[in-house]
């Protein structure tokens, strides 16, 4: 069994991918946008993503602009969790997702290792852990 976010965004995904795969050393993969699509979307949206995936080592978000019939709100109801062997890199990428966003928990450690939660500037829950 494989289990695999999908994540919604309101007209910024390509920038939230991006942004990830440079933290998370990945690449924008499958990009498809809504300009080829037989959908009812507005002009203006047309270059928006319909569909993309962030892939790189043990990396793979699935991710799309819902059309602006569908709306969006930012909640609790998904966090991701990313786990790191070196509690650095681990500090380090916690430190770039928080900025701009709200940090819930410190990253610190824990009785189970290194663990920080925050939301990113983009509305997005990460759980970012590390071994001690």
């Amino acid at each position: 069994m494989k289990v695999q976010a999908y994540l919604a965004f309101d007209g910024n995904c390509q920038e939230a991918l991006s942004f990830y795969g440079e933290l998370l050393n990945a690449t924008v993969e499958n990009r498809q946008t809504y300009q080829d699509k037989k959908m009812d979307v507005p002009t203006a949206y047309r270059n928006k993503l319909q569909h993309a995936e962030l892939k790189g080592k043990g990396v793979h978000i699935m991710a799309y602009d819902a059309a602006p019939d569908t709306p969006i709100n930012r909640g609790n109801n998904i966090h991701l969790s990313v786990d790191f062997t070196d509690k650095e890199e681990a500090e380090d990428v916690f430190k770039d997702l928080s900025e701009n966003g709200i940090i819930h928990h410190n990253f610190r450690e824990r009785e189970w290792g290194f663990f920080g939660r925050c939301s990113d500037k983009y509305g997005i829950n990460w759980m970012v852990n590390a071994k001690s």
